[in-house]
């Protein structure tokens, strides 16, 4: 980007808009827009931040980036914007890698903790005034799967094992004395090692490789009791496979922050199964993370501006940011 040009900025957000983008503003033709006005927003614009990283509207409005040079996306999933049009153009995608890194893995940590010590059954009698003395399980030792060794797969297990927790993870290539999981299994074998693990962990990105990876066949191929946390993509899932798993067996249990339909459907029989954990959408979602969002959006903008190398370059044929970006950045 030329400094001395003033760039116009598509900004998809709705009726929310991000906050305090004033620095922004001053530097910039800013367009706000919903989902309805985004091709109008789009022409003519320079670069495109997509605040709302849930919407889908993005490949519809694509005919009319006409001038468009580099796209941000305000989470670390990028599946929403990743379409052929994107992929074969010579846009540049970023996304918000880094920001959601730790709550999430507060978030697993937590759910674990629930189904051990049986938190939601305690909450239940509370409610009751029913004092049911009962015996919980140790966290302690137990061994955990964590599917997808990016920065939040890597923060996962990072707390699980502070926690006494044995983690290995899986990935695209197998490696030993990883820093972080320290055995990594290729995704081609992740069926050879579902049976050993106490706990699952979802956290791959969204690809053709990775989309229903977690079907029937998966699920058989769990130890009885498992329990299966989602805190990717609902898409990584076959969702009618998973309820029959965890109504017959193998499954003990499931939390679930994620679905392949967003809000979850009030006729799913997932709402009332005793075994799981339902949270919407929120497993990274601290105070001030709309703020955080925004600051790496302007970091960037800052960098664009000046014509220094952006952080969080997306491969846009992978579907993410490689670890090799990643350790330059």
């Amino acid at each position: 980007m030329i400094a001395s040009e003033t760039p116009v900025l598509a900004v998809l957000c709705g009726d929310t808009r991000p906050p305090d983008m004033r620095a922004i503003e001053d530097r910039a033709v800013v367009r706000y827009t919903g989902e309805a006005g985004l091709a109008d927003a789009l022409s003519g614009a320079d670069a495109f931040f997509v605040y709302d990283f849930l919407s889908t509207a993005v490949p519809g409005a694509w005919h009319a980036a006409d001038k468009l040079r580099w796209l941000h996306i305000a989470s670390a999933g990028v599946d929403p914007v990743l379409f052929p049009g994107l992929q074969e153009s010579d846009v540049v995608l970023t996304n918000s890698r880094g920001v959601f890194d730790g709550a999430i893995a507060e978030y697993v940590l937590g759910v674990v903790l629930a189904f051990a010590k049986d938190f939601v059954r305690s909450w239940d009698l509370q409610r009751r005034k029913q004092w049911k003395h009962r015996e919980s399980e140790r966290i302690s030792g137990r061994r955990v799967l964590v599917v997808g060794t990016g920065p939040i797969g890597r923060s996962i297990a990072r707390l699980l094992r502070a926690a006494g927790m044995s983690v290995a993870g899986v990935g695209r290539r197998p490696r030993e004395d990883d820093p972080d999981f320290g055995d990594v299994y290729a995704s081609s074998d992740l069926a050879r090692h579902l049976p050993g693990a106490d706990y699952v962990v979802a956290v791959a990105p969204l690809t053709e490789q990775t989309k229903g990876m977690f079907g029937a066949e998966a699920f058989a191929a769990m130890k009885p009791g498992a329990r299966f946390v989602n805190v990717g993509r609902g898409e990584l899932v076959v969702t009618s496979d998973l309820i029959g798993a965890l109504r017959d067996g193998p499954l003990g249990g499931a939390a679930l922050d994620v679905f392949d339909t967003e809000p979850l459907p009030s006729d799913s029989p997932l709402w009332t199964m005793k075994n799981v954990l339902i949270s919407p959408h929120m497993s990274g979602d601290f105070v001030g993370w709309r703020n955080t969002l925004v600051e790496v959006f302007a970091d960037n903008f800052r960098r664009w501006r000046a014509g220094e190398p952006l952080r969080n370059v997306v491969d846009k044929q992978l579907g993410y940011v490689p670890s090799e970006t990643l350790r330059q950045g």
